[in-house]
């Protein structure tokens, strides 16, 4: 199995979901479709599944669950572009949503795809039973005000401001990296993984998630535009303070590369094979975008 397989997968899920819906309201899912399906590396589905699969063989069973993640996902970035937030104009190198639908059918939009995503965990939850409802949980709670959405109130208020480490790693841990932590727990527990492995991954996840976002700020301040698809020196623009400068680059890249092998060794601990897990891990690291 390769990640472009489960790439290629999710995204003929994801082009034909919103097909042949809506009427006089069609333009949402025109809006919707078009930030789910403009391009994005699919991280948090793919780690979802390859967590899966180190499991179980029939991974396909649950891209329902791996799309729902993907629309939480995509959705915090529309409303992340609004100009109350970051004010961006590019995303995946296309005009971000408010830029080509304005701003209020991107708020709907964005809207739209949690909404969809809660359906799409329910009804695979009905259908799967408490193991999948446990998942679902998983997942909302770490889209929600103590995961992802706390992580953005934090950066939002410190804008402007010195912010401590603390409080850094915590925005941090909490905006990017919850989602990609609950993707490796939930394919997991999806799988029906035992409690020690369970406990391994979270903490795979969470120092991940870490790594993710520091390496997305070296990117932010060095990054190619053509390549990351979306404007650098955001966090510079808009006054806010992250790993860069706080720490400086050399330390942030010399933390990165730290914090990756203590993620590999983790992932050596568990009972089954992880070597795809372990082989995402090191792309991560290196990622251009």
């Amino acid at each position: 199995m390769k990640n472009k397989e489960i790439r290629d997968s999710l995204n003929d899920y994801l082009k034909s979901y919103f097909n042949d819906k809506g009427h006089y309201n069609k333009i949402i899912y025109d809006s919707a479709s078009y930030s789910l399906n403009i391009g994005g590396k699919r991280i948090r589905p793919i780690l979802m599944i390859l967590s899966y699969s180190m499991y179980k063989d029939n991974w396909k069973d649950i891209l329902p669950m791996a799309a729902a993640m993907e629309m939480i996902h995509t959705y915090s970035l529309i409303h992340d572009d609004l100009p109350a937030m970051d004010n961006d104009d590019l995303r995946r190198g296309m005009p971000t949503n408010h830029k080509k639908y304005g701003e209020a059918i991107a708020i709907l939009a964005g809207d739209t795809l949690l909404n969809e995503a809660m359906s799409l965990m329910m009804s695979f939850s009905l259908r799967n039973g408490e193991g999948a409802l446990k998942a679902a949980v998983e997942i909302a709670e770490a889209a929600g005000p103590e995961g992802m959405i706390g992580g953005q109130v934090v950066d939002i208020v410190s804008e402007g401001k010195k912010v401590s480490k603390d409080v850094l790693n915590y925005m941090h841990l909490k905006k990017t990296g919850e989602l990609i932590r609950a993707s490796v727990v939930v394919g997991a527990i999806l799988a029906g993984a035992n409690e020690d492995d369970k406990n391994k991954l979270n903490e795979f996840g969470q120092k991940l998630g870490l790594v993710f976002q520091i390496k997305d700020d070296i990117l932010d301040v060095e990054g190619n535009v053509k390549k990351l698809g979306k404007n650098t020196l955001s966090d510079e623009n808009n006054d806010k303070t992250n790993f860069i400068s706080l720490y400086g680059l050399e330390y942030c890249k010399k933390e990165c590369k730290e914090l990756t092998e203590n993620c590999i060794q983790i992932l050596k601990t568990l009972s089954v094979d992880s070597t795809n897990l372990i082989n995402l891990t090191y792309e991560l690291l290196d990622r251009e975008y």
